[in-house]
Parts: structure tokens; C-alpha cells; sequence
């Protein structure tokens, strides 16, 4: 079993940033692949950014590349999602996944909201 908790959401003005944390718990998090998905209303759950186990490898939607930033601290079991020059368009749901592997996801967090005003 693995517990994931997404904290860091809530409303920014266009241009802004946040910063989105997941804490895990349960399985080796150090071994999990771990990524960030985002679901806005009406709209599939897409894949923003994804990291190995290691962060030695990512990977980010085009939508996102050059704003958003992935990376983990496996002392802490903490990914991270730095989100910068916010647009209104990224307004959605962000949740969390773990998986054994990267690019496979088992676990889900319960999501954090994020709206970015214009």
C-alpha cells in the first residue's frame, strides 16, 4: 500500500508560481517512478511531467517545458512540482502517481486544486 498526499495548490494570478509537494509513504520511494498528472473539467487526466527513481531522467508535456520543473528528494520521499509563469489554461486538478517502474502508475494522490486567474 502506498499513501500519496498532495499539498501546495490555490489560486495565483497569471504569471505567477507554485510550488506542489507529494509525500509518500508505503513502499520504497526511492525505487518509484513518480510523475504529475493534471485533469482540468470536462478534460482527461493528462501527464504533466514524469521523474525515475533517481531524477536523472524526466520528462514534461510540451505544454509545460521551459515552466515547470520536476524533482525529488528521496531523504524526504517528497516530489516536487516547481510551476512557474503560470497561464490560466493550467488550471486544473493535480494529482500524483507512484509507480514500480517509470512511465507505469499504481497509486494515485487525491489531487490539489490549482486555478490561475488572468
Amino acid at each position: 500500500q502506498v499513501q500519496l498526499v498532495e499539498s501546495g495548490g490555490g489560486l495565483v494570478q497569471a504569471g505567477g508560481s507554485l510550488r506542489l509537494s507529494c509525500a509518500a509513504s508505503g513502499r520504497t520511494f526511492s525505487s518509484s517512478g513518480m510523475g504529475w498528472f493534471r485533469q482540468a473539467p470536462g478534460k482527461e487526466r493528462d501527464l504533466v511531467a514524469s521523474i525515475n527513481w533517481s531524477g536523472g531522467s524526466t520528462y514534461y508535456a510540451d505544454s509545460v517545458k521551459g515552466r515547470f520543473t520536476i524533482s525529488r528528494d528521496n531523504a524526504k520521499n517528497t516530489v516536487y512540482l516547481q510551476m512557474n509563469s503560470l497561464k490560466p489554461e493550467d488550471t486544473a486538478v493535480y494529482y500524483c502517481a507512484a509507480g514500480p517502474v517509470w512511465g507505469l502508475y499504481d497509486y494515485w494522490g487525491q489531487g490539489t486544486q490549482v486555478t490561475v486567474s488572468s
